[in-house]
This record gives structure tokens, C-alpha cells and sequence, in this order.
């Protein structure tokens, strides 16, 4: 424990803490309202059927933003992981048809993940590009390199003979879908990775002060390509289990408005964008308020542009308390990392 943390244990929780601790405090009561509210106002949104739909839907995005919230802590932000995403998971598909063994296509699809999870790692920590700028145009490069080299067709379905796979999105474990299981499970090794590990110990000590961490020795550069990794293989994970849940990957997921759902997310859900703290516990918060915000919406029919509206709002506001909550200090403005 830094001597900092040591007075502030000493004094008690300041103003930031209380402030973080009533905003998800706030999160929790809006998710309650807005469900209890649903629930009142549209018979459907209790039917079985449409919790089935709200569970899996839920997990997904939570697992997509596990991956950001691991930059997010240390500072930096990924807007290329739906590219990532989609494009290795189809890639594996393709390879499969080809004549491969879908084990080791799927091998070859994590091994890409990966890669370009290490290139833009190695972009931001060794070329210093800032994380917004150095994501933004590597999603680019990923999913037009995909579409011209690796597959043509947007929508790309489920190998046949692969009913193992199929039982990832449509299974149950006792009751349980076998997509929340493996939120789950992953909550509990992020968690663990976060607060039990020196890999996690040093993503926040990175987002706390990045200038602080390099002076004092921590490997900073070799730290920041493999959160990239980190987060580009959760990615991966994550559209296995959406291609198992509707039998099939659909490119277009690259140009929706999916990448701002898991920044609203992780933001609404108390993590700050300037780093250095934050927990999975934030990420449960905000993925299970977004889940119910747009399973609701798309249950009353509201017209996708003003599901973006509403969306796009949210997010704001939530930037803007972010950003009120969190101050954005002198390194931070000057690094221009966000």
C-alpha cells in the first residue's frame, strides 16, 4: 500500500470516494427503477422468453467490457474491438470450411486476436501514439484487411457438425445459460487477475500516475501491449459465444453502435476514464443498466435512430459526471491519451 492510500485510510473515505461510492450507489437504483418500470409497463418484458434473450445479450456486453475496462484502468481506451472481434471469429469459420478442424481454426482465430492485439499494444507503448487514435485506425485496418483477404460475405454462419460449439450460446448448467456462466467465471479471473496479481497491481498503479510507474521501474511499455493482448482475446471470447448464441457472426457488427455501448458501459458503471481505478463490480453495475435501458427500448419498438439518441445521451452525461467526479489532471491533458 502507497503511503497516499495509507492517509487516505487514515482519514477515511474523502469527497472522490463518496462521490464514486453514491455513483454506484445510482447506477444500482436506476437499474431497479428502470426494470421494476419495464416490467409494470410491458407484459413481454417479463416473459420468459425475453429474459432468456436479456440474459445472454447482458453477458456479452459484460464480456466485451471486462476487456475495455482492463485499458480503461490503466489509461487507455479500444475502440478496435469489435474489428477484432469480428473479424477473427469469421476468419476461424472460413478457415473451418476450408477443410481445417474447427479446434484448430478456432486455435488460428485466438492467434489473430492476439496478434493484432500485440501491433496495436506495441503502436501506443513503444510509437507513443495516443490509445484513441492508435485503436481507431487499427479497427480500420483490421476489418478492411478481413473483408479483403480473409472472407467476402458479411454474415458468417456456424461450421455444421459443431453442436459442442452450439451449447456455449444455447445451453444451460443447471438452469442457467451457459453465456451467463461464462461471465461469470470470467468476472471471478478478472477480479482475481485485478486485485491478486502484480500484472493488476501495476495496471493501476499505470492509470494512478504513468510517469510515477516508469520512473520507479515498472515495466510500462511491455505492461501496456499486453493489456492490448489481454483485452483483444477477451474480445474474441466474447464473439465466440455471440456466433454460438445466434449461429453466426455478422461483420457488420463493426459499423453499429456496439463499441459505444461498452464505453457506456464501463464509464456509466463508475471507472473512470482518466484511470486508475475501478472493478469488475462497476462493470456488473453498468452492464446489467444498459442490458434492461436497451432491452426495454427495443421491446417498445423506439426507432433505432432515437435508441442511438437516448444512447448517445446517456453517455454524455455520464462522461460529463466522469469527468466531475474524476478531474482530469495536468499529465493526463497534456498526454492527450483520451
Amino acid at each position: 500500500m502507497s503511503a497516499a492510500e495509507q492517509q487516505t485510510g487514515a482519514r477515511g473515505p474523502t469527497i472522490r470516494e463518496r462521490l464514486l461510492q453514491s455513483q454506484e450507489g445510482i447506477v444500482f437504483l436506476l437499474a431497479v427503477v428502470a426494470f421494476l418500470a419495464f416490467s409494470i409497463l410491458l407484459p413481454s418484458f417479463l416473459s420468459s422468453g425475453n429474459l432468456l434473450v436479456l440474459v445472454r445479450s447482458v453477458s456479452i456486453l459484460g464480456i466485451l467490457a471486462l476487456g475495455m475496462a482492463l485499458v480503461v484502468i490503466a489509461r487507455g481506451i479500444d475502440v478496435s474491438m469489435i474489428a477484432v472481434m469480428v473479424v477473427s471469429v469469421s476468419w476461424a469459420f472460413v478457415i473451418t470450411r476450408a477443410g481445417y478442424p474447427f479446434e484448430l481454426a478456432l486455435l488460428i482465430g485466438a492467434s489473430f486476436a492476439m496478434l493484432a492485439g500485440i501491433m496495436i499494444g506495441t503502436l501506443i507503448a513503444f510509437g507513443e501514439v495516443p490509445p484513441i487514435f492508435a485503436t481507431l485506425a487499427a479497427g480500420s485496418v483490421i476489418y478492411g484487411t478481413g473483408r479483403t483477404f480473409f472472407f467476402t460475405l458479411e454474415m458468417q454462419n456456424v461450421p455444421p457438425d459443431t453442436e459442442w460449439f452450439r451449447l456455449i450460446g444455447q445451453g444451460n448448467v443447471f438452469g442457467i445459460p451457459v453465456t451467463v456462466v461464462a461471465f461469470a467465471l470470467l468476472c471471478v479471473v478478472v477480479q482475481l487477475v485485478l486485485r491478486r496479481t502484480r500484472f493488476g497491481w501495476m495496471t493501476y498503479a499505470m492509470g494512478n500516475n504513468p510517469n510515477t510507474a516508469r520512473v520507479s521501474g515498472l515495466p510500462t511499455r511491455p505492461m501496456i501491449v499486453a493489456q492490448y493482448a489481454s483485452t483483444a482475446l477477451i474480445a474474441y471470447v466474447a464473439g465466440l459465444i455471440l456466433a454460438s448464441s445466434a449461429a453466426a457472426i455478422n461483420a457488420r457488427l463493426f459499423n453499429s453502435t456496439m463499441i459505444y455501448d461498452i464505453l457506456l458501459v464501463v464509464v456509466l458503471g463508475g471507472i473512470g476514464l482518466n484511470g486508475g481505478h475501478g472493478s469488475v463490480r462497476n462493470v456488473i453495475l453498468g452492464t446489467v443498466f444498459v442490458g434492461i435501458l436497451l432491452n426495454g427500448m427495443t421491446i417498445m419498438n423506439i426507432d433505432y435512430t432515437i435508441q442511438n439518441l437516448v444512447k448517445g445521451v446517456v453517455l454524455l452525461l455520464a462522461i460529463v459526471v466522469d469527468s466531475l467526479v474524476n478531474p482530469r489532471d495536468e499529465q493526463t491533458s497534456q498526454q492527450g491519451d483520451l
